[in-house]
């Protein structure tokens, strides 16, 4: 499972919680030996990514970190 497969993970699962799944975008950073992934989408969908308390954000980085551990890689998602 390379990084493109993170993106899209992050992407599918992003796009089916907002209004505005056209403004969802992915970044990668590589910073030391963990690979940055930064979900941009639009300002009004930030609370349903986000959800309550941080649920559905900590969900999200729950799931792509199980994807990383397969792909042997450290990953870190961040919300912006």
């Amino acid at each position: 499972m390379g990084s493109d497969t993170m993106e899209e993970l992050i992407i599918c699962i992003a796009r089916a919680l907002v209004n505005h799944p056209e403004a969802v975008t992915v970044t990668k950073i590589q910073k030391a030996d963990i690979e940055v992934y930064r979900l941009h989408v639009a300002s009004e969908d930030m609370g349903k990514v986000i959800g309550k308390q941080g649920k559905i954000a900590r969900a999200i980085r729950l799931v792509v970190k199980a994807a990383a551990v397969r792909a042997d890689v450290k990953v870190a998602v961040d919300i912006v």
